[in-house]
């Protein structure tokens, strides 16, 4: 319930600081006075759009903080400020939100931020308001919908239907956007096979190219680099037929051979024996691999074609591909793999989804199902409950009638549900096309009556939902009020003085000029016994006061 409402520069309110008790509250004032003012700050602290046109003149910000008690068996309440990490406090909630001169908002749950969303989602399990406006509701499907399952206790139907409808349009959302990536892959999946399998073909290798240009060079020079080669092998091992001339490596031993000898008297001779010696090994290890290298000289007419042909083909993809180097073509080639995967890949996730969308499909059938038999279940019951209230509100030959009519899958199921009424008791049409406003105001009531019964809400404020009625029908109305009073916290703001005597705590509001500022402030302040007679008496006679309206206030009071 709400037990505290304290208010700072709201519009005509400069300050304002008020507790309310449990039960039925009467709330009156003359009209002007600012009772829509205190329902709009109340509203702000439950989540409304924020407005700098909020703030009282020359103020720098308002503040509207409302402190509720809650069972300690509000689970639900427990575990949506748990998730957003606001402390419980055994029910105690102090919400608060501060407006600045620009319009932007602050909301603060027991001292933690928090956005507005939070606020919104808490107030609905907090509190009701009932508007001068809101019976243009009966003519909202949902709402009518939504009154019917709060009687047939479809409260958990409901909230799997919605997350089924909500996941399968999210499912429905993922799949075309596959099926649009699996289009725009199948438009270039042959292309990118064709582009793939050439370079899988080619078995390319990172740095080939330079090695087939340097055997390409050597095949195409095979004779003359052979004939070199081989010259080089004569230069060192030619020796002349008649012994005259010597090898190289011989002419090298001889002179090694003789240098020593003259070591024996000329130290250095020794030395450059040695050097001779080390000259004809090195001479020795040029011309093992010269020969070798001669021996490796392949003159191959056919293997040189091959290497052509093999480079021919390694510049032909650079230049199709726009590629420098073969690790390059690499590259794409594994690009290709992967789209070529991804495209395979993306028709598994494909089928995937389609399973996926079909089980779920099934069970929201399942669950809509359920939902529409409940509400076919309850109808008759719902229907005859609400007859009845309207029918002690003075309308005895009314009818009420629910009709159940099959719709399109939505997140509250495939119904739609259709209030229809007749005062008369015939010819039961929409209720939104035959009621007068009186008639309105008391199907509301029954309605709001009949949720918060079924809706576990710890309050309900009710603005002027008498409006159109009158005499004996306010009477029994203020009575009905008065009843959901008994298990529940209810506010009614009223202009009847049969409804604002119905109840214990009556609050007046007002609205006077501070002459220090010159300028109006609106005040509420609980009215004691005595003030609340002459205040009933005013309502019941206008500005001046009589005997009779005074006697007749103290006998509403009575009861």
């Amino acid at each position: 319930m709400l037990s505290r409402l304290h208010v700072r520069n709201y519009v005509l309110i400069d300050s304002l600081e008020i507790d309310f008790p449990e039960g039925l509250i009467i709330i009156t004032g003359q009209t002007g006075a600012g009772k829509s003012i205190i329902l709009g700050a109340l509203s702000l602290v439950m989540g409304a759009k924020a407005d700098a046109a909020m703030l009282s003149e020359g103020a720098d910000n308002c503040v509207v903080e409302a402190e509720f008690e809650t069972g300690a068996e509000e689970f639900d309440l427990k575990s949506l400020l748990e998730e957003n990490e606001v402390e419980w406090d055994d029910g105690h909630l102090i919400i608060r939100r501060v407006v600045n001169r620009s319009g932007r908002s602050r909301a603060f749950i027991n001292d933690s931020p928090v956005p507005v969303q939070v606020l919104q989602d808490i107030s609905s399990r907090l509190i009701d308001i009932h508007s001068q406006h809101q019976t243009l509701l009966l003519s909202d499907r949902q709402f009518q919908m939504g009154i019917l399952d709060y009687f047939a206790g479809n409260s958990l139907l409901r909230e799997e239907c919605s997350r089924l409808w909500k996941t399968q349009n999210a499912l429905k959302s993922e799949l075309a956007a596959l099926e649009a990536r699996i289009a725009a892959y199948a438009g270039e999946r042959d292309y990118n096979e064709a582009q793939f399998r050439q370079l899988e073909a080619a078995s390319l290798r990172d740095g080939e190219l330079a090695e087939l240009e340097e055997e390409q060079k050597q095949l195409a020079n095979a004779e003359e680099i052979k004939t070199s080669l081989s010259a080089v092998e004569d230069l060192f091992t030619a020796a002349s037929s008649s012994g005259d001339i010597l090898s190289l490596d011989a002419s090298l031993k001889e002179a090694g051979r003789q240098l020593s000898k003259v070591g024996r008297f000329m130290p250095v001779a020794s030395d450059l024996s040695e050097r001779v010696d080390s000259c004809r090994r090195e001479l020795d290890d040029i011309l093992s691999e010269v020969c070798t290298m001669n021996s490796r000289v392949d003159i191959s007419e056919s293997r040189l074609e091959q290497v052509e042909d093999r480079m021919s083909m390694i510049y032909g993809l650079f230049q199709k591909h726009g590629c420098r180097t073969e690790s390059e073509l690499i590259d794409l080639r594994d690009r290709l793999s992967g789209v070529l995967f991804d495209s395979t890949q993306l028709e598994e996730q494909r089928s995937g989804l389609l399973a996926e969308l079909e089980k779920v499909g099934r069970e929201l059938d399942t669950v809509a199902g359920k939902l529409s038999e409940s509400r076919r279940t309850a109808s008759g019951a719902f229907a005859e409950s609400i007859q009845d209230s309207i029918r002690g509100l003075e309308l005895p030959y009314a009818v009420f009638e629910v009709e159940i009519l099959q719709t399109p899958m939505s997140a509250s199921g495939s119904d739609s549900v259709q209030f229809r009424f007749s005062s008369t008791g015939r010819n039961a049409v929409d209720v939104a096309k035959c009621a007068s406003g009186g008639e309105m105001s008391r199907i509301m009531l029954a309605l709001k009556a009949m949720r918060s019964r079924f809706a576990n809400m710890p309050t309900m404020i009710f603005d002027e939902i008498d409006t159109g009625v009158s005499g004996s029908v306010a009477d029994k109305m203020g009575s009905m009020i008065c009843e959901m009073g008994a298990y529940m916290q209810v506010f009614a703001i009223t202009h009847l003085p049969q409804v604002a005597a119905k109840g214990k705590a009556h609050y007046l509001v007002s609205k006077e000029v501070d002459p220090a500022v010159s300028k109006a402030i609106s005040t509420i302040k609980r009215l004691s016994d005595d003030q609340r007679v002459l205040e009933i008496a005013r309502m019941l006679s206008g500005s001046v006061l009589t005997d009779a309206a005074v006697a007749n206030a103290e006998s509403l009071l009575r009861g």
